[in-house]
């Protein structure tokens, strides 16, 4: 069975990589391993390592979510910033018989600047399949990126996800952004992910989930620089006891932000 890497970042839900990936599995006697690298947030002024990390992660898993729909095996993990060091990586510890490298086009592309796809030929001696995809022409399916907190356990929310969840093809991205600095807010926030990525996964909903900074609106402004947004949910409790009102998130993220945002007031808060 051909053991294929597939190294990507923010094309990683591109029209022509997941057709790529189609092609390849329709051949018969493959299976995939996704290296999404890391990539440092622009936004913010301290860098969150458990952050920046969830952010790849998050790629990974939906990528894995979309090769196992196929009906194929897959498996991957999130690699170095330096996406030549990430594949090598991978190909030193995996059985690597191809590399499909996804890049945004040329005239965009860091990697193809830098001879990514030259530099893992020669390095390696394997086949290395280019695939270019343009963002501008959109993904085949939306992405709903939502942010919440204290109000991850809100039935108002899920409601709302499940009525856009049958509207159209979506994936959703949850962002959940630290109470604090401290250490064990960091383990409050994935509590609270995790807590609704279970909610949408009872009903259905194909979801993935991630920690953010502990500024909402950075949270915001990183994961809109992290993946390709089609709309925005954030989900706060009442006007009047919502910090997150009362700094005007909502209307920030709205000015900043090219895509539909949506305010959903929720009552229900999440225990930490």
């Amino acid at each position: 069975m051909a053991e294929i890497l597939v190294l990507a970042n923010e094309t990683i839900g591109g029209e022509a990589l997941l057709d790529a990936i189609r092609a390849r599995h329709a051949q018969g006697d493959a299976r995939f391993f996704v290296v999404v690298p890391q990539t440092r947030p622009r936004h913010g002024n301290v860098i969150y390592d458990d952050v920046v990390r969830d952010s790849a992660q998050v790629r990974v898993d939906l990528a894995l979510e979309f090769i196992r729909d196929l009906g194929a095996v897959g498996d991957g993990e999130v690699g170095d910033q330096d996406p030549f060091n990430a594949a090598m990586d991978a190909i030193r510890d995996q059985p690597i018989d191809e590399v499909i490298v996804s890049t945004l086009p040329a005239a965009n592309s860091g990697w193809i600047k830098r001879d990514l796809i030259e530099r893992l030929e020669e390095a390696t001696g394997l086949p290395v399949e280019h695939v270019e995809v343009d963002l501008a022409e959109g993904l085949p399916f939306d992405v709903t990126l939502v942010v919440a907190n204290l109000t991850v356990a809100a039935p108002e929310l899920v409601e709302r996800l499940k009525a856009l969840a049958a509207e159209a093809p979506r994936r959703f991205i949850v962002v959940v952004p630290q109470s604090g600095r401290q250490g064990h807010r960091v383990r409050e926030a994935r509590q609270r992910a995790r807590r609704l990525l279970a909610s949408l996964d009872d009903v259905g909903i194909v979801a993935a989930g991630m920690i953010g900074d502990p500024d909402p609106y950075t949270a915001v402004m990183n994961a809109v620089q992290y993946f390709h947004i089609s709309e925005i949910v954030i989900s706060t409790l009442p006007e009047g006891s919502s910090q997150w009102m009362a700094d005007k998130l909502v209307d920030r993220v709205r000015g900043a932000t090219n895509v539909p945002v949506e305010h959903i007031e929720s009552h229900a808060k999440a225990e930490a």
